[in-house]
């Protein structure tokens, strides 16, 4: 699960690059992440009977799947958290998270099957799980799309020289050659709309290997020639540092990462519906002068982390403008991208469960 430190740099460093990102509305939630710190708080709470609960104290997982209740599908019990959150019975001072309450399994219970929990609790909340709920909140914990490749690693880009088929798309891809992405920055893509448990292992494995054997294979192959490096090829990058450098006045960069945050948590979290994308577009667009004027206040030369996360805001930006960009513009339901406008039921003939593979199908 994303926390502070996963920025996007990856597929910032490629956007500047001019190379487009793919299946960027993609994106899976896990419903119980801490709130405010993005950490990871494992299914086995609910599975060891930890209980959901909004401002009320209602166990509100009853309503939304009466039969398994808070044990329910990961993309439900998300969907209901953001809608007790966007329906006013968030809990704290903003109303902005729900709270997991495992009080009532015990001191043992928790320090035997959740000893993990309970550090993280401590570390991440300043929570005592064993005598307070924690908060909550549905938390981005996978990327589907991000930097399209090949079964090799290989960057692609569409071959604009090559024009479009009949639809106006682009069929022809042509390769970065010498750039390779892997991971979950990288998009193959192999899993769609939605990743499928434990997959994002197999992905660094197969497409890992893959990778090194065809960059040693080329290796063995070419004929070491290199190409000259432009002689204004640092340029672009130098411009960058002194602009933070010489900042005399403008905007603190995590004050602006937290506005990109809160921005992309309403707008293109798990309960989408379409005046809420395009609202998001337009307040993601809206961000760009601030992230284009950051003020760097520490200007030290030495182990500067202040300098990291100043430059890392517009990786943060790039990654947010391209998904938002992207679910404004897809009118369907499909996997992780649920939009409460086209849903339709599962036996609907021409777009069962919403998903319109007339028009969409890729």
């Amino acid at each position: 699960t994303n926390a502070y430190i996963n920025t996007g740099d990856g597929l910032g460093m490629v956007v500047r690059a001019g190379i487009p990102l793919q299946d960027m509305e993609f994106w899976q939630f896990h419903p119980t992440g801490v709130a405010g710190a993005g950490v990871l708080l494992t299914e086995g709470c609910r599975g060891e009977g930890a209980i959901l609960r909004n401002k009320d104290g209602e166990a509100f997982m009853e309503r939304y799947a009466p039969t398994v209740k808070d044990l329910a599908p990961r993309d439900l019990v998300s969907r209901s958290m953001d809608q007790e959150i966007k329906e006013g019975r968030g809990c704290g001072p903003n109303g902005d998270y729900i709270v997991m309450d495992m009080t009532h399994l015990g001191t043992e219970t928790i320090m035997k099957r959740l000893p993990s929990v309970f550090e993280i609790g401590k570390n991440f909340a300043n929570v005592d799980i064993t005598k307070e709920p924690i908060p909550v909140v549905p938390t981005i914990h996978y990327q589907m799309g991000g930097i399209p490749t090949n079964i090799h690693g290989q960057v692609m880009v569409p071959d604009y020289e090559l024009g479009t088929d009949e639809e106006g798309n682009f069929p022809y891809n042509r390769i970065i050659k010498g750039l390779y992405a892997i991971g979950e920055c990288a998009c193959v893509s192999v899993h769609g709309a939605n990743r499928l448990g434990t997959n994002s292992l197999l992905d660094l494995v197969v497409f890992g290997r893959a990778a090194g054997k065809h960059i040693v294979d080329e290796f063995r192959n070419a004929d070491h020639t290199y190409k000259p490096l432009p002689i204004d090829i640092l340029d672009f990058t130098m411009a960058r540092l002194n602009k933070l450098q010489n900042s005399t006045d403008g905007y603190y960069a995590q004050d602006v990462a937290d506005e990109i945050r809160e921005t992309m948590q309403y707008h293109a979290g798990v309960f989408r519906t379409q005046e809420l994308m395009d609202e998001g577009v337009e307040k993601i667009l809206a961000l760009e002068e601030k992230v284009n004027n950051i003020h760097l206040e520490d200007k030290s030369q030495v182990f500067n982390t202040a300098r990291i996360e100043a430059l890392e805001v517009a990786n943060l930006y790039e990654v947010a403008k391209a998904t938002m960009i992207s679910a404004a513009h897809r009118h369907e339901c499909r996997g992780a991208h649920t939009v409460l406008d086209y849903e339709r039921p599962l036996d609907d003939d021409y777009a069962p469960n919403g998903r319109n593979d007339h028009e969409w199908m890729k």
